[in-house]
């Protein structure tokens, strides 16, 4: 368990433990992204959230993956890939951030800042530069927060997701320089 708060823990998931994962998602996932869905993300959850693509996420090498606590609650999960390169940043030394959900119950006490700042304060103490991850650009409160946090614009992409509608499909790549 990594303490980063008084009120804010990580702990880590592993092939013991990822079966809650699923059920949490059920929770998360759709409050905030359900209509961005044909099907209300129910293809997103049972392919992002499956036993098999959890465990190839956690076989991954230089990826941690975190449930999110808050008072002792899990309430969404994060996970991080050291050495992951962003096309065109010619930099070395860089983490992305790849996956960060946190349950709307906990969104404005300062869950998402901490985290950001615990990643951080660890990308410096492994001597990385940069941090940086995909956002997605029809989801305003998001993007406005990590805007907030120092990122900046650097590219996107479309999702080619054949459930996803159309007009949320862009996805902008920011990152942030420690």
């Amino acid at each position: 368990m990594i303490q980063i708060s008084d009120t804010i823990q990580l702990e880590e998931i592993s092939n013991d433990n990822f079966d809650a994962l699923y059920s949490l998602m059920e929770e998360v996932y759709p409050a905030a992204y359900s209509h961005f869905w044909k099907d209300n993300g129910r293809w997103y959850i049972n392919s992002q959230y499956s036993k098999e693509n959890i465990l190839n996420e956690l076989s991954e090498k230089n990826a941690d993956y975190y449930y999110v606590l808050f008072n002792g609650e899990k309430v969404g999960n994060f996970r991080i890939l050291w050495n992951k390169e962003l096309e065109g940043l010619n930099e070395k030394n860089i983490v992305k951030l790849h996956r960060i959900y946190l349950h709307k119950k906990v969104q404005g006490k300062g869950v998402g800042k901490a985290i950001l700042q615990w990643l951080e304060d660890e990308a410096v103490k492994k001597q990385y530069d940069y941090i940086w991850l995909d956002a997605m650009d029809e989801q305003p409160q998001a993007f406005n927060f990590y805007k907030r946090m120092g990122y900046q614009y650097h590219s996107h992409c479309f999702l080619d997701f054949e459930l996803l509608h159309d007009e949320v499909r862009k996805m902008s790549q920011v990152y942030k320089k420690i």
